[in-house]
């Protein structure tokens, strides 16, 4: 079957990059889907991973981990899907992706494909939909009852991009008052529109701008963009008792005595965590992108896809991974259809 992959981690430029390749089908066990892929989406964990390292791969790895397509078989274990029904997922980090004609995935972190979107515009929302449900909603612990968050306000750094799209509209439906940071006229048009309430800048100071809004902090702080950079910027603008939670990991030490005197809590959040480690809670990513679906049915949420590439071939993921790394993306890079098919 067709696949892009790579058997060298190069800059995005090379063409040895990424590859056409050619792969075995898979079969599935246990409660492993076959997944017939109709469409991906690119984050910017492909590019992390794809990043340039001293390593070389004997059998090309395949990146990818978003999706959306059809259920081509069943594994003997699987009890909540059946062929022919049409899906949409992330998967895990420690399997091949997705950016193949079929691709397994356990059937306990799949969702039921939103019935109103096709399956590019569903492929640009599981990865960064989950990423942003467990960071509201289990690591900051958000009610999803608006009554219960009347009055509070959250900062999401980085408010235009994939998991800043989905977060903005997930906590205005909470009920919160969304704080977005953006650095571009269009950046900050997008955000309002996914219902960002007000616009900052992430180059200045968080807690001038917010005062000057009238703001005296904040109640919670999503963090998509440059941990360690914002660390000092987010320790002022919380309030206390705050949370703050992270999705960027950071390659120098935090100073966690910042937060000490406000008594505010740090967590991290990593959507991978369930399925890497095989949570006994895996099959809250199933439930979670249930209702996703339900809400983008329902009309409540929107997809966030803003550019598609025809086909999937490793020159257009050259092209999507080119322009995540450029930084100055807006909503999701989609790609649909794999060529002859």
């Amino acid at each position: 079957m067709k696949a892009v992959g790579l058997y060298r981690y190069l800059p995005i430029e090379h063409p040895e990059s990424l590859l056409d390749v050619e792969i075995e089908k898979p079969v599935p066990a246990g409660t492993d889907l076959l997944i017939k892929v109709k469409a991906i989406s690119v984050n910017p964990v492909d590019t992390k991973v794809r990043a340039p390292k001293e390593k070389t791969e004997a059998a090309p790895r395949i990146l990818g981990w978003d999706v959306a397509g059809i259920v081509e078989q069943t594994g003997p274990d699987c009890t909540l899907f059946q062929p022919g029904d049409e899906v949409y997922y992330a998967g895990s980090i420690t399997r091949p992706g997705g950016n193949s004609e079929f691709h397994l995935v356990d059937e306990r972190i799949v969702g039921t494909k939103p019935k109103s979107l096709d399956f590019a515009e569903a492929a640009a929302l599981p990865l960064t939909a989950i990423t942003a449900w467990e960071a509201l909603f289990d690591r900051l612990g958000l009610s999803r009852n608006q009554e219960e968050n009347a009055g509070k306000s959250i900062l999401i750094i980085g408010a235009a991009g994939g998991v800043g799209s989905i977060a903005t509209q997930l906590a205005k439906l909470a009920g919160l008052t969304v704080i977005g940071t953006a650095s571009r006229p269009e950046s900050a048009q997008w955000a309002k529109e996914m219902g960002a309430d007000h616009i900052i800048s992430h180059y200045d100071a968080f807690l001038g701008q917010l005062n000057a809004i009238g703001f005296p902090g904040v109640d919670y702080i999503f963090c998509l963009n440059s941990t360690g950079l914002h660390w000092q910027n987010m320790a002022d603008a919380i309030v206390p008792q705050g949370t703050i939670c992270s999705i960027v990991e950071t390659d120098q030490p935090l100073n966690m005595n910042l937060l000490k005197n406000k008594s505010v809590a740090f967590a991290w959040e990593f959507m991978f965590t369930r399925p890497m480690f095989q949570t006994g809670d895996m099959i809250e990513q199933h439930n979670l992108l249930n209702e996703v679906a339900r809400l983008i049915d329902n009309g409540t949420l929107r997809t966030t896809v803003t550019e598609r590439l025809t086909p999937i071939h490793a020159a257009n993921l050259r092209k999507a991974h080119a322009m995540l790394e450029a930084g100055r993306t807006v909503g999701k890079v989609v790609l649909e259809h794999f060529e002859g098919k």
